[in-house]
Parts: C-alpha cells; structure tokens; sequence
C-alpha cells in the first residue's frame, strides 16, 4: 500500500552551488524540492563584499529553471580584511542572511579564511549586535592535530572560547560530525544551532577507506567513527530545535575526485530527499521529519516557514540518476547504500 508525508516546503541551510556551468547544471537539482538555501561564499575568488554577494545572486537567479521560485540566500565570506561597515550595509539591506567562517586550510577554497580571530573582532561585534548568524566550520587546522579530532578540538580551543568573548553572537555549527558537537550543541544555549548533512547521517569512516579508497564518500569534515553516526542521527531525528538540515552538498566534477589528490564533498541535493526519509522511517521518527527539513532552521535564522507544501510517496525504490553532466565534466550523485523507496510527488 501506498505511503504518502506531507512536509512544509524545505529548506537546505548550507549548499554549494558553484559558479559558471557547474552552477547551471546543479541549482536544479536542490530548486527541484527546496524553497530557499544558505548558500556558501567559497568561490574563487570568494564572495567577500556586498557587491560580490548581489553579483553572485544575480548569476544564481538567473540560472533557475523557468518558473522555479528557489530563493538563494546569501553570505559573505568572512576575511581579516572584511569591512564592518559593508557587512552591516549588507545585512540590513536584507542582503544577506549570514556569514562563514573558514579556518585557513579547512577545507575547499578556504585558504583566504580567518587565522586570526583578533583581526575579525569589530566585524564579529556588529554581528552580534545585529543578530546575523555566524555560520562556522568547525575544525582546527594544525598539522599535529588528527584529522578526525580536528571537530572537538575546535569546539574547546576555539569555538567556546569566541562564543564566551562575543556575547550574542549568533553561530551555527556547521555540518557536525562528532558526539562531541552535538553535546556542545545542546547546551549551547538559545544563540547556537547545528546543521547535520544528509551523508554524514549515512556513512562512517569505514564507507571510504574498506575495501579501497571510495572518492565519493570523501568529504571535510571527514566521516567519523560509528558512534559519531549514531549520535548524529539520535539528534536529527530527535526534533530537538536546535539540530537541522544543512546537506553540504558540494559538487565536483569526476576527474578531480577520482584523483591522486581528490576533492571532498558528497554531491547529495538530487536524491537528499529520499535518503533522509529513509532514515528517519528506519529510526521510527517519520514524525520528525518535517522538523529537521522545514521548521528548525527558519525559526533560527529568524525567517518565516514556507507557505508551500511537498508530498513524499512509498513506494517501488527509486531510480535516481548515477551522474549530472554539467558540459564540462561528470558530477557523481551521492550513493545512499541501500534502496529508497520515498520520493517526492
């Protein structure tokens, strides 16, 4: 018999779109079933200003399929040059609806990010002033520090020490993926949110590196152990406030993941859907679901949920496509593991 679950229209708050014929080829596939996105400034060259915010608009808006009522919301990125001034100008313009974060090095495009918290302290303050969310990647980058501790250390020698000197600073931590930052999440208090991806809910660590190296499973933050998947999931499907969904989906063109020095990132917007349904019916908490995906993060960022509705079916598993071609080259669509049987009316 046939199963059906109508959610308020989603909403993803972190997607990678891209620029130029990548860009084209991809924001159909989150305008397909989301009404808005926080979309991520690491271009190159990144989206530091408010000119470069309304130009990257302007590009995005244009690339929308025909009728598609997709709202891009944009970031600055977040440089020790950044202009206190320009970001208020843009913030209060409606221009923007946060900025990011990037440590130096942490992860695609980042190597103009912040080293120095110091240089960003008056831009940090407007901030808070004006209630304009801090979206951050949460790793530390020293060399002599694991990769799969680089979250947690994070959490104590950055991100908690910023958020005691920033009273009212507003942060979400992005695309968590320790037991560590959902606990930190959770007593955080009214001014912090987490976002959780869709893979990070699905695959571990063994995903990428039993049986051989899998590419399309790599990502930064990297997976972690099974007990941080597990953790992840109890929070998402736990309808808790403060946890909701931020894919990361993050594309990149076949020849530059399957490479001696591949990409990371999990290209997951065609299919996200479907995968979290998935999960959230195997966990029993089909209920939550429209917690995760379109109520937890507007009420966050202070936004109105969406007026418009989809409606999920059960049914016969999907046959989602394997690959998008953006002219320039394949992007591979995330591969779940296991067969999905939810997908959108």
């Amino acid at each position: 018999m046939t199963q059906t679950l109508t959610l308020r229209r989603p909403d993803d708050w972190h997607l990678h779109l891209r620029d130029g014929a990548m860009l084209k080829a991809v924001l159909p596939e989150s305008a397909r079933h989301f009404a808005r996105a926080i979309i991520m400034p690491n271009l190159v060259p990144p989206v530091v200003t408010a000119a470069d915010a309304t130009a990257y608009r302007d590009r995005i808006l244009a690339a929308l399929p025909e009728g598609s009522a997709f709202e891009p919301l944009m970031t600055l990125y977040l440089t020790e040059h950044t202009d206190p001034a320009d970001l208020r100008a843009a913030a209060e313009s409606g221009l923007i609806k946060a900025v990011k974060l990037y440590p130096a090095g942490a992860t695609t495009n980042s190597h103009g990010g912040v080293r120095d918290l110091d240089k960003v302290r008056a831009v940090l303050e407007a901030m808070a002033e004006l209630g304009l969310p801090l979206c951050i990647h949460g790793e530390v980058t020293m060399p002599e520090v694991d990769i799969f501790d680089r979250e947690a250390v994070f959490i104590d020698t950055v991100l908690d020490p910023l958020r005691r000197t920033t009273p009212g600073l507003r942060v979400v931590m992005e695309h968590i993926t320790t037991s560590e930052g959902v606990a930190y999440a959770r007593a955080g208090g009214p001014d912090l949110a987490a976002t959780i991806t869709t893979h990070h809910l699905v695959i571990n660590r063994n995903h990428i590196l039993v049986g051989g190296i899998k590419p399309h499973y790599y990502c930064l933050p990297v997976a972690k152990r099974e007990q941080h998947r597990l953790a992840l999931r109890e929070a998402a499907t736990s309808g808790d406030a403060r946890f909701f969904l931020g894919t990361d989906s993050a594309p990149h063109m076949d020849a530059l993941k399957e490479h001696a020095c591949g990409c990371a990132g999990c290209f997951t917007a065609t299919n996200t859907l479907s995968i979290l349904a998935e999960v959230f019916e195997q966990d029993g908490a089909l209920g939550k679901l429209e917690a995760f995906t379109s109520l937890n993060g507007p009420a966050f960022y202070r936004l109105p949920v969406n007026e418009g509705t989809i409606t999920l079916t059960k049914g016969d598993p999907v046959a989602y496509p394997s690959k998008i071609d953006t002219g320039e080259g394949q992007v591979t669509v995330f591969d779940p593991g296991f067969p999905l049987h939810w997908r959108v009316a």
